[in-house]
């Protein structure tokens, strides 16, 4: 279990970096409520595909050393 918690804010971590970075850098400041929220969604998709990515090779790593 401390693992997997361990992986999970690696993982979440880098996924909110992900996730702003293409807020602040891709979709700046929209000029409409549709732009923000199409900006919010790419972000998130894209922040939760690698949260999920990096917490699942991180595991898989940790537990092949074992």
């Amino acid at each position: 279990m401390n693992i997997a918690v361990k992986n999970g804010l690696i993982g979440g971590f880098m996924g909110f970096l992900m996730s702003y970075l293409l807020t602040y850098l891709l979709i700046p400041l929209p000029g409409s409520v549709a732009v923000n929220a199409l900006g919010n969604g790419i972000s998130g998709l894209m922040s939760g595909f690698m949260g999920g990515y990096i917490g699942l090779t991180v595991y898989i790593r940790q537990t092949n050393k074992q």
